[in-house]
């Protein structure tokens, strides 16, 4: 009867007895991740870590614990387990959840845009793609073109 008013009064589940949450399933009900399944693919990629250490999906989340999550294009966060939850609620909900200790995002001018290219320029040459590859430092550890590494080219 109690779990059925929680529910009904809109505040989320907390486990009792000091039993624990998966991690991707927390991750997910404070919106740090969108999907679930987005949760345990970071898990399993090794971009969740809890106090210091790569966790799997199921490892079990208690009160206390430090959560970072790095999600590719965004910044780090970083998490302090306030409460735990199994349920997805509000994002007003959500931030009591956790502590965010995340360091600031920087800011808007001190990230310049790498290779972008103008719309309606076309199809980039082979020219413009090895200058863009530059660049973005996708082939900056290899050998470049004008090296001298002592094989014979043409």
């Amino acid at each position: 009867m109690a779990a059925e008013n929680a529910r009904s009064s809109g505040t989320p589940e907390t486990p009792g007895g000091g039993a624990g949450v998966r991690v991707d399933s927390w991750i997910w009900a404070v919106r740090l991740v969108k999907t679930r399944s987005a949760g345990a693919a970071a898990c399993k990629g090794g971009h969740v870590k809890v106090n210091g250490t790569s966790v799997k999906p199921a490892h079990t989340l208690h009160v206390g614990d430090e959560v970072r999550v790095r999600r590719p294009g965004d910044r780090e966060r970083l998490v302090i387990v306030r409460r735990l939850i199994r349920k997805r609620v509000g994002a007003p909900v959500a931030v009591e959840c956790y502590e965010d200790n995340s360091p600031p995002p920087p800011p808007r001018g001190a990230i310049a845009p790498v290779g972008v290219r103008d719309r309606g320029t076309g199809r980039p040459t082979k020219r413009d793609r090895r200058e863009l590859e530059r660049l973005r430092g996708i082939f900056g550890q290899g050998p470049g073109p004008d090296d001298d590494s002592g094989h014979d080219g043409p």
